[in-house]
Formats: structure tokens, sequence, C-alpha cells
């Protein structure tokens, strides 16, 4: 019979969360699910289980390929899971991203005197 894996362990295997502690929170508030059933952080996973993640504006869907304990490294990732995450998904993700008040390109370095005082300006007009 196969071995099932902690589902925290596993999210926390395959990179899905950067801590397996971060894991075991996102299952404890209820925003990991199998089946639409929340699941606790014990819960066992084998292969084959389609996993929903709530990230929020997002919903990640993810396959079991293999069940694993051990963190692997980004490059051997598609080998234990398949990612089934619909193209809208990472879209309301970017969506969400550019909409993001005072938003500023990476690498376009610190704001400069004018760019802080323009972004004064319009916290104090939106009342932030």
């Amino acid at each position: 019979m196969e071995e099932g894996v902690r589902i925290d362990k596993w999210l926390w295997a395959v990179r899905i969360f950067k801590t397996r502690s971060l894991a075991t929170q996102a299952c404890r508030s209820g925003k990991v699910k199998i089946k639409e059933q929340p699941v606790k952080p014990s819960h066992e996973i084998r292969t084959g289980d389609i996993i929903t993640i709530l990230f929020p504006p997002m919903i990640k869907t993810v396959k079991v390929m293999v069940p694993i304990e051990n963190r692997v490294s980004a490059k051997l990732v598609p080998e234990y899971s398949e990612d089934l995450t619909p193209a809208e998904e990472y879209e309301k993700l970017q969506v969400q991203k550019g909409s993001r008040f005072g938003f500023r390109q990476r690498g376009t370095g610190r704001p400069t005197k004018r760019d802080r005082r323009e972004i004064e300006i319009l916290k104090k007009f939106l009342g932030d």
C-alpha cells in the first residue's frame, strides 16, 4: 500500500509555501482544500489528489504526482506536482499587482524627492 504524506510537509516540499509553518497555518485557516473540503495540516495526501489553495485574489490548483516529505529544488518540482491553475487565475494576480496604490516597477530605485511629494499629495487626496 502506498504511504501518505502530511499535506503541510508536501506543500512545503514542493515549494508552494516558503516555510512549513506557513503551510500549516494555511491549512488551519481553511485555505487548503481537497475535494472542496478544508483539510487539517496532518491530512495524508496520496498520488492523484487535487489540492486547491486560496492565495487571494487567486485560487491555485495543484495535482499530487508523488507524495514527498523532503524539500526539492525548484527544477525538480514538476516531477512531484502538476499545476492545474487556469490562466485566468494568474491574470487576476497580474491585475492586482498593477492596480496597487503606489506601485513602482522593480528596479526603478528609490523615489526622488519630487516623486515622494507627489505621492504625499495623492495620499492626502485619497484620504490615506
